[in-house]
């Protein structure tokens, strides 16, 4: 069989969506609605500035057009440095881990898997907790301790547990699961016993627990992104693979796929895009539970299309959420995904107890 009978065979297994005819234009229509977000997202806050000047600051900043300077130098800092690479981290953020959400779904079979289920968010946060604890300190591209050893925290506990776990093993991906779950308890209670022993530190870190933006900067980005950028790229090259697993092993091995080799690479590649969002914004849950789940709904189950409509999804949902958390009082924006993601995570369990299915 060839490639293009997995896309059948996941329509006659009844992973239909609601408008898979119509992806391209969602894609446009979500593109849209991310640009007028972020415009927006760059405008509002303390001190408000006009969509006109922010365009034409931007404009100015790339480019060297001026249409005719009406901004003040403050107002052209505010936008540049500021709050623009705010806006682009969280949209980055939110279609990385979007994108990681929508892998493992597929992976696990399962519509509760999200970017932590290989026990990412606890290794990531047990080496910001680390890196808070230590008593040296360094700064590399705005990059300190806390974020290098919340990344290399996230990377080592995802591949302990596919080391240990062995999805290609007896057991499969329950194997898998349960060694994440194993894993990520003997990290939390880690952590715990470092927040015991934090002292003054304990709020700093609640602070990475909690997530957030208000530490993003063009040279956070510009470490960060490339790696996100380039995971989420080479988790969609490989679309096919992921609607082979979608199918079971047995299917996907029938459509010629290395089910073993094929699930590890892109376990490890949403590992990687899931560790580098964390590492600069610490732990964001429920987007890549949420979008990747709505996003089937809409287009249906082949990866070709879930996983671009869910990096724009999510970047629209986190760019919104963070400006949300603006409007507040700037408070975490995990806090409000949280709000929003928890009603949602209970309906899917809901589903799932009366016979819900992927």
């Amino acid at each position: 069989m060839t490639a293009r009978t997995i896309p059948g065979a996941i329509r006659r297994a009844g992973f239909g969506g609601r408008f898979r005819g119509r992806t391209t234009v969602i894609g446009l229509v979500g593109l849209g609605l991310l640009a007028v977000l972020m415009v927006i997202g760059v405008t509002v806050g303390s001190t408000q500035i006009g969509p006109a000047d922010t365009l034409a600051v931007i404009l100015h900043r790339l480019t060297g057009i001026d249409l005719g300077r009406t901004w003040t130098d403050a107002t052209e800092t505010i936008v540049w440095e500021l709050r623009l690479p705010r806006v682009l981290t969280a949209a980055v953020v939110g279609a990385g881990l979007a994108i990681a959400g929508a892998t493992f779904q597929g992976i696990v079979r399962n519509p509760l898997a999200d970017p932590y289920v290989l026990g990412t968010s606890s290794g990531a946060a047990l080496g910001a907790a680390i890196g808070i604890l230590l008593p040296v300190s360094f700064v590399a591209l705005q990059l300190g301790i806390v974020n290098v050893l919340a990344f290399i925290g996230a990377i080592v506990a995802a591949l302990l547990v596919f080391r240990v776990g062995g999805a290609g093993r007896s057991g499969g991906m329950t194997r898998l699961l349960l060694t994440g779950y194993a894993v990520g308890s003997i990290l939390a209670a880690l952590l715990t016993m470092a927040m015991y022993v934090s002292g003054t530190n304990l709020r700093t870190i609640f602070t990475f627990l909690l997530g957030g933006l208000g530490g993003a900067s063009w040279e956070r980005l510009l470490v960060a992104a490339p790696v996100i950028i380039v995971a989420c790229a080479a988790v969609v090259a490989r679309a096919r693979s992921l609607d082979g697993l979608l199918l079971g092993d047995s299917a996907a091995r029938h459509f010629g796929i290395d089910v073993r080799r094929e699930r590890g690479i892109l376990l490890v590649l949403a590992s990687m895009a899931t560790a580098a969002a964390v590492a600069i914004t610490g732990l964001i849950g429920f987007v890549g539970l949420v979008v990747p789940h709505v996003v089937r709904l809409l287009v249906g189950a082949p990866a070709r299309r879930v996983l671009p409509i869910s990096a724009i999804a999510g970047a629209i949902l986190l760019v919104a959420a963070d400006l949300v958390a603006r409007m507040l009082g700037d408070i975490p924006v995990g806090v409000v995904m949280a709000m929003l993601g928890a009603p949602f995570f209970l309906v899917l369990l809901h589903q799932a107890r009366t016979g819900y299915e992927l």
